[in-house]
C-alpha cells in the first residue's frame, strides 16, 4: 500500500561519470520525507598532478548529511576501496547502521578501528544470499562473481517496484575463490518484475567477455615454472582469488612464498578468517626468503599501480630493507593498468629494467582477466533481469552513454545516463530527473577533510611549476623602509636570484613612505616580472610587510 505522493528516486553522489568514489542513495516516500539508505561508501585516490598532497577524495555528501535522521543504513556490496573507503571518515555525518557479508564487514571493522570508530558504528553482518528489512526497503543479497570475496548484487525491494543494484560483477563460471553468480535468483527477479537496473559500466566499450580467472592460475603456472631467477607478482591485494593463484603456482614449482606490503598482509589475514584461503600455502617472512636460492622463492608484492609508498617502489628503487631484485629476475604484474597511473606504472618499468629484471605484463602474458562486465555480459544481465529501466553507473560518462545506448538496442524501454548529484525518479515509463542537489568532493588533506574548490590544488600546482619568493620589508614608524628586504626564494634557479632582489630594491627605492599597500604591491609586481623576464616562469611572489 502506497501514498498517492510516495516516489522511489536514485541519488548518486559519487562513482556517476567516474570509475571509482561510489555512493548511490535510494530514497523512498513523498517529496518532503523520504526514508533514504545508502548503497556503498567509497573514494578515489589523489594524483600529484591533478590533487598534490591529497592523499584520497571522497563525495560530498552535504544533502543527506542535513537529513541525517532519515538516512536508515549504509549496505555495502563488497570490500573494494573505490566502495567501502569513506566509511571512516563519512560515517559521522550519518550515523546509521552498517550491513555487509562477513569478509566485507571483517574490512570495515578494520578501518573503523584504525578511526577510532569501532566502538560507536555497529556493523551488522549479513550471510551469503541473505535478507534485511530496512525501513520500506526489503533487500535481498545476490551472489555474483568480481574480483574480491562475497561480491553482491543488491535486490532493493519496495511497493514502487525492484530496482537490482549490480555493484561491480562479472560472469566468471570457474571463480577458483568463493561461489558462481546466483543466476537463477537474477532470474527469478526478472520474472517477477524488475523495475530498474542501476549496473556497472567499465567495460561498456569492450566487445565479448571479461575472461575466468581459472585459466589465469593457469597461464600464471606456466609462466611461472619457465622463470629461473627470483620472481615477483604484484596484483591487487584485494584480488584473493588472483593471490591464492600465484601461491599455488609458485609452489607447484618448488617455490617459497613470501608477502611483501602491509595491505597484502590486511587482505589473506582477513581472508582466512573469514573462512577464505583454508588450504593456502604456508608463508616466509620476507627476510627470511631472501636467504633462499634464487629459483625457490616469490614474492607476492603490492604496489601493481607504481603507488610510490608500496613495496614493489621500494624494490624498484634499492631502498626495501628485505627484498633485493637484479640481473635474471623477474617481476610478473598481474593487473591492468587503471587510466591515470600510466606515468607512474611505465617509471616503475623502468627502474626494474634499469636493475636488470624482467618485467613482464599482461601486454605479453595471460596474467589478468578484468573483473567488471564486457558488453556481452551487460546484455546477459539484462536478459536475466528484464528492467523497465536502465540506469548505467560506475563509469566516466562515455562509458555509461554506450552502456545506455546497449541497453537500448536490447530493447529496454529506457536507458537513462545521470551524473553526480542529479535525483532520477524510477517509475515504469517516466524516469526522470526531478531535482539536483548540492554534490562535488571532499579532499582528505593529511587529517583535514576540505572542499576541493578550497585552491589548495591549484595553489600547490603554482609551488611545484615555478616555486615562491617571499620577501619581508620592514618600516619605521614615518612609513620609510627601515632596513634591506629579507629574501626567501625557494624552486628557482640560482641564476634567476639576482633579478629578482634587483628589480625589488628598484621598487623600493621609488616608494613613497605612507602607502603600505602600494608599496607591497609594487615589490611584488616587480619581483615576479623580474623572475619571468629572466626565466620564462611566474613565481608564487608573497610580500610582508613588519613595522617598528
Amino acid at each position: 500500500m502506497t501514498a498517492r505522493d510516495d516516489e522511489l528516486v536514485l541519488l548518486p553522489l559519487g562513482g556517476a561519470g567516474e570509475i571509482g568514489m561510489n555512493f548511490n542513495a535510494y530514497g523512498f516516500g513523498p517529496p518532503d520525507a523520504r526514508k533514504w539508505i545508502v548503497v556503498d561508501c567509497g573514494v578515489l585516490f589523489g594524483r600529484e598532478t591533478t590533487s598534490p598532497g591529497v592523499d584520497v577524495i571522497m563525495p560530498d555528501i552535504r544533502y543527506l548529511a542535513e537529513r541525517r535522521g532519515d538516512v536508515l543504513a549504509i549496505v555495502l556490496t563488497h570490500a573494494h576501496e573505490d566502495h567501502i573507503g569513506a566509511i571512516g571518515h563519512l560515517w559521522p555525518m550519518l550515523r546509521c547502521p552498517l550491513y555487509a557479508t562477513p569478509f566485507t564487514a571483517r574490512l570495515i571493522e578494520g578501518k573503523l578501528e584504525e578511526a577510532g570508530l569501532r566502538d560507536r558504528v555497529r556493523v551488522r553482518s549479513v550471510p551469503l544470499g541473505g535478507h534485511i528489512d530496512i525501513g520500506p526497503f526489503g533487500i535481498d543479497f545476490v551472489s555474483i562473481t568480481h574480483s574480491i570475496p562475497e561480491p553482491n548484487a543488491l535486490a532493493i525491494k519496495t511497493p514502487l517496484g525492484t530496482v537490482v543494484h549490480t555493484g561491480d560483477w562479472k560472469i566468471d563460471p570457474d571463480p577458483m575463490l568463493g561461489t558462481t553468480a546466483d543466476i537463477n535468483a537474477l532470474r527469478k527477479l526478472g520474472d517477477e518484475g524488475v523495475l530498474a537496473t542501476v549496473c556497472d559500466s567499465t567495460n561498456a566499450l569492450v566487445q565479448g567477455h571479461s575472461g575466468s580467472e581459472a585459466r589465469v592460475r593457469q597461464a600464471l603456472s606456466a609462466l611461472i615454472g619457465s622463470l629461473k631467477g627470483r620472481v615477483a607478482v604484484t596484483a591487487f591485494a584485494s584480488n584473493i582469488a588472483r593471490i591464492d593463484s600465484v601461491a599455488k603456482a609458485a609452489r607447484e614449482h618448488g617455490r617459497e612464498i613470501a608477502l611483501v606490503g602491509r595491505s597484502m598482509h590486511k587482505l589473506v589475514a582477513a581472508a582466512k578468517e573469514t573462512g577464505y584461503l583454508a588450504d593456502f600455502p604456508p608463508t616466509l617472512d620476507e627476510a627470511d626468503a631472501a636467504q633462499l636460492p634464487p629459483r625457490r622463492v616469490c614474492y607476492i608484492c603490492t604496489g601493481s599501480q607504481g603507488e610510490p609508498r608500496a613495496a614493489l617502489a621500494r624494490i624498484a628503487a634499492g631502498d626495501h630493507p628485505n627484498v633485493a631484485l637484479g640481473s635474471g629476475d623477474a617481476v610478473i604484474f598481474s593487473s591492468r593498468i587503471i587510466p591515470g597511473n600510466e606515468l607512474a606504472i611505465f617509471e616503475l618499468h623502468n627502474k626494474l629494467s634499469a636493475l636488470g629484471v624482467e618485467v613482464l605484463t599482461e601486454q605479453d602474458h595471460f596474467v589478468h582477466v578484468s573483473g567488471h562486465p564486457c558488453r556481452d555480459e551487460l546484455a546477459e544481465m539484462y536478459r536475466w533481469t528484464r528492467p523497465r529501466i536502465a540506469v548505467p553507473v560506475h563509469g566516466e560518462l562515455r562509458h555509461m552513454s554506450e552502456h545506455a545506448r546497449l541497453a537500448r538496442e536490447l530493447q529496454v524501454p529506457e536507458a537513462v545516463v545521470v551524473e553526480n548529484g542529479h535525483m532520477l525518479r524510477l517509475a515504469p515509463g517516466k524516469a526522470m530527473i526531478v531535482d539536483e542537489v548540492p554534490s562535488g568532493r571532499v579532499h582528505l588533506d593529511g587529517k583535514v577533510l576540505v572542499e576541493e574548490g578550497a585552491g589548495l590544488a591549484r595553489a600547490r600546482r603554482a609551488l611545484g611549476f615555478a616555486g615562491i619568493i617571499a620577501i619581508t620589508l620592514v618600516l619605521d614608524s614615518k612609513g620609510r623602509v627601515a632596513t634591506d628586504p629579507a629574501f626567501v626564494i625557494d624552486g628557482i634557479p640560482e641564476p634567476v636570484h639576482a633579478a629578482i632582489r634587483d628589480a625589488a630594491a628598484e621598487a623600493i627605492k621609488r616608494h613613497k613612505k605612507g602607502d603600505e599597500e602600494a608599496l607591497r604591491e609594487s615589490v611584488r609586481r616587480a619581483a615576479r616580472r623580474a623572475a619571468s623576464d629572466a626565466w620564462g616562469k611566474k613565481p608564487v611572489t608573497r610580500v610582508e610587510i613588519v613595522w617598528v
